[in-house]
C-alpha cells in the first residue's frame, strides 16, 4: 500500500512539473501577459506618487520623517505589490480558458496525465510570474525612492508571505478562468481581485474610511496581506496581522483549489 501510494504520488509530482515547465514555456513565448502584468503596476505607483502623492503624503500616519511624497511612496508600495499580485490572476484566467476553448484541457483528461497536475501547472506558473513581476515591481520602487529598513529576516518573511500569497490568487485565478463562458471574457472576473487592495488599507489608511466600509476595509484578504508586508519591510507594528494573513492564504488556497477542481471535473466532461 506504501508503495502504490508513494508511486502515485512521484507520478503527480512528475506530471506537475511538465505541466508547470509548459505553462514557464508560454509565458516566454507569449510575453504580451507578462509585461502588462507588470507595467499595469508601475503606471499606477507612478501616477499616485508622483501626481497625488504631495498631497496623499501629508495627512498620512508616520511612515517616512520626511513626509509628502516621500511618505507615500513608502505607504503606498506593499498595496501596489499586492495589486500586482491580483493583476497576475487575469492572465492566469486567460491562459486557462484558452486550453479549455482549444479542447486542450479535455485532450489531457484522456491522456496519462494526473488531473490535479494539471491545475498545479497553471497555479505554479502563475506563482512564478507573480514573485517575478513583484520583484521588478518592488525594483522599481526603490530606483524612485522607496526605502525599505528590513533586515534579512524581515525580507526572508516578506519574500515567503508574496509566494504565499501569489499561490493562493493563483488557485483563484485558475477557478476563474475555467468559470469564464470564453477566453475575451476571461480577464473580467479576475478585475475583482485588483479592486480588493484599493478597498482596503493599501492606497488610504482603512481608518480615514466610513464606518461600513473600515469595517470590510480591515477584514477582507488584502489587508492583513498588505499591512505584514508594510510591517516586514518598513517595521511598522505587526500584532496578529501576520497570522491573519497566514490563514487567508490558506482559506483562499482550499477555496481556489476546490473551486478549480469541481469545475475542472465537470467541464471536462461535457467537453
Amino acid at each position: 500500500m506504501t508503495t502504490i501510494t508513494t508511486g502515485r504520488t512521484s507520478h503527480v509530482i512528475a506530471d506537475s512539473v511538465t505541466m508547470l515547465n509548459r505553462n514557464l514555456l508560454h509565458m516566454i513565448r507569449y510575453p504580451g501577459l507578462s509585461v502588462f502584468t507588470i507595467a499595469g503596476p508601475v503606471v499606477i505607483l507612478l501616477l499616485l506618487v508622483f501626481v497625488f502623492g504631495g498631497t496623499l503624503g501629508a495627512g498620512l500616519p508616520g511612515v517616512d520623517p520626511a513626509g509628502g511624497r516621500a511618505a507615500y511612496l513608502s505607504y503606498v508600495m506593499p498595496g501596489i505589490l499586492a495589486i500586482t499580485i491580483a493583476g497576475t490572476a487575469g492572465g492566469t484566467a486567460t491562459t486557462v480558458a484558452m486550453d479549455m476553448a482549444d479542447g486542450i484541457t479535455a485532450r489531457f483528461r484522456t491522456m496519462a496525465i494526473s488531473r490535479a497536475a494539471v491545475l498545479a501547472g497553471h497555479v505554479l506558473g502563475n506563482a512564478i510570474q507573480a514573485v517575478i513581476a513583484v520583484a521588478l515591481v518592488l525594483l522599481v520602487g526603490i530606483l524612485i525612492g522607496f526605502r525599505p529598513t528590513a533586515g534579512p529576516l524581515a525580507w526572508l518573511g516578506a519574500a515567503g508571505l508574496v509566494a504565499l500569497f501569489a499561490y493562493a490568487i493563483s488557485w483563484i485565478g485558475v477557478a476563474m478562468g475555467i468559470e469564464a463562458k470564453s477566453v475575451e471574457t476571461a480577464s473580467n472576473l479576475p478585475l475583482i481581485l485588483m479592486l480588493l487592495p484599493l478597498l482596503g488599507s493599501g492606497f488610504v489608511p482603512t481608518g480615514s474610511m466610513p464606518a461600513w466600509l473600515e469595517w470590510f476595509a480591515a477584514y477582507q484578504p488584502f489587508t492583513p496581506v498588505i499591512e505584514t508586508i508594510r510591517g516586514l519591510l518598513l517595521g511598522t507594528p505587526l500584532g496578529w496581522t501576520p497570522l491573519i494573513a497566514l490563514a487567508w492564504c490558506l482559506v483562499l488556497s482550499v477555496i481556489g483549489y476546490v473551486w478549480s477542481k469541481a469545475l475542472y471535473e465537470r467541464k471536462s466532461v461535457r467537453a
